[in-house]
């Protein structure tokens, strides 16, 4: 992509994304995410009402009448953007290709990050790491991120999400709130992962998906093209038995997954690309 049309595109994003964080997200996002984390401060004498849970035992002891733990609320945030750039997100029949969507959310969430005064980072994956891009904080630092998100290529096209979860399970020392984009096109399983991630972090996953995949017009004969192997094969979309597996697959592949993140307590949502993504993640920032 050339770099004026490039730049063109990083600032229609912003002003768009930068505007719906400022006017919908900035409320939904502090209330759902501060205050999670609590930073010991000081201790105290017991009052009357406090929560005897917050009863610090050795400072009790010590002084022979009830004191308490004093916390505060930790005043920054460390959020994580893990985004799935493996070749089925270039796809699209309906508004917008997945990547595009995913783009936006993550820049509305990245603009609500930094309004909180958090830092944010990336890492981009396909079937391994392709760029990881360390939390910082500014306005100067989330264009960076909308430009790698606009002109990023990745070297595979292939879906390794339990590996993703991995890495940011390692890589990340300190508890961080995590935001998953991808449409969870991974043939193997990765609950394990998702259950290691979600206890050391406070993690969600946002799966982007085009109505193709729900649904198969009625149309005769269709080539087909999967977009990380690359095998092409002509499907008839005038038998009614094909349009039913197709429908019950995805049916059934949706089910695994709420599964997958409700055994784990992770938190989801799943956004068709012609749908409204503003609603879906009032909806799931509404759930915390």
């Amino acid at each position: 992509m050339e770099t004026s049309e490039l730049l063109k595109k990083v600032r229609r994003i912003e002003i768009k994304t930068r505007g719906l964080s400022q006017n919908i997200f900035a409320g939904q996002y502090h209330s759902a995410f501060k205050g999670r984390g609590m930073a010991f401060s000081e201790v105290r004498e017991y009052q009357f009402g406090d929560d005897v849970r917050d009863i610090d035992w050795n400072v009790t002891a010590r002084f022979h009448r009830p004191f308490v733990k004093v916390f505060e609320e930790e005043r920054e945030l460390t959020v994580m953007l893990l985004i799935d750039v493996s070749g089925s997100l270039d796809f699209g029949t309906q508004r917008q290709m997945k990547r595009d969507m995913a783009t936006e959310i993550a820049a509305t969430i990245a603009f609500s990050a930094i309004q909180n005064n958090d830092k944010i980072g990336v890492v981009f994956f396909s079937d391994h790491i392709e760029k990881y891009i360390p939390p910082k904080k500014g306005r100067r630092h989330i264009l960076y991120i909308i430009r790698e998100m606009l002109d990023f290529k990745a070297d595979s096209r292939r879906t390794d999400v339990g590996m993703a979860l991995e890495y940011l399970t390692r890589v990340m020392k300190r508890r961080c709130t995590a935001f998953m984009l991808s449409d969870f096109y991974d043939r193997k399983d990765f609950e394990k992962e998702v259950q290691m991630a979600g206890r050391k972090h406070d993690l969600m996953a946002i799966q982007v998906y085009d109505r193709r995949a729900q649904t198969l017009p009625d149309v005769g004969l269709m080539k087909v093209r999967d977009a990380e192997t690359g095998h092409e094969m002509l499907i008839d979309t005038s038998s009614r038995r094909l349009r039913q597996a197709h429908a019950k697959y995805f049916s059934d592949r949706q089910a695994q997954l709420r599964e997958t993140f409700s055994k784990s307590n992770v938190d989801w949502t799943s956004i068709a690309t012609d749908e409204d993504y503003v609603k879906a993640m009032m909806i799931l920032f509404k759930k915390r």
